[in-house]
């Protein structure tokens, strides 16, 4: 078992808290969402993968579909940025602006976030309610590839179930994505 693995934030718990630097050189902290929003989708994300990019219109579609309800997606960049040039803040800006994403995008930049929720793939979800605790995480939905031959939407039938004050399940699915860049 690794590190990570130990670290993972079990279901129930109080989610990890954060105070990251978003693409908009605001800092954003999860403490300032919950004030105002019933439920916060936390997505792991990165600027290239391609899992990630074919599920951003599907994450645009969550956000769009919920945020009315009390609902915002927010997304973190975790991947060691020095290593991987690509990850940088700027090009996260271009990735955001070319992808027009309709949510807050963040800089892990110490990777210490994804550590403290035990990220292994990317892109891999997370919902938290409005007390601060982690409801559900792993995968988005069951296709990655195919949006139309979905059968089952993870994250979007977790958010529904939230909000009607309903039994989540499944509370946690394995995500599908690639593996998070770590520092060496």
């Amino acid at each position: 078992m690794s590190i990570i693995e130990k670290t993972t934030t079990p279901i129930g718990s109080y989610a990890p808290d954060f105070e990251l630097l978003g693409i908009d050189e605001q800092v954003h902290h999860l403490y300032c969402y919950l004030q105002c929003w019933r439920g916060v989708g936390v997505v792991f994300l990165c600027n290239e993968c391609s899992y990630v990019c074919s599920y951003i219109d599907r994450l645009k579609q969550i956000q769009a579909q919920f945020q009315n309800q009390g609902f915002t997606l927010v997304g973190i960049n975790a991947n060691y940025e020095n290593r991987y040039h690509e990850q940088s803040l700027k090009n996260m800006k271009e990735f955001a602006f070319e992808k027009q994403l309709n949510f807050p995008y963040l800089w892990d930049s110490t990777q210490d976030v994804a550590y403290s929720f035990g990220v292994r793939k990317i892109p891999e979800a997370f919902l938290i309610d409005e007390m601060g605790i982690l409801r559900y995480s792993g995968a988005i939905d069951d296709n990655v590839y195919e949006p139309e031959a979905v059968k089952v939407s993870y994250l979007q039938n977790a958010i529904a179930a939230l909000f009607a004050g309903a039994e989540i399940f499944p509370e946690s699915t394995e995500p599908t994505g690639s593996p998070l860049r770590w520092r060496d």
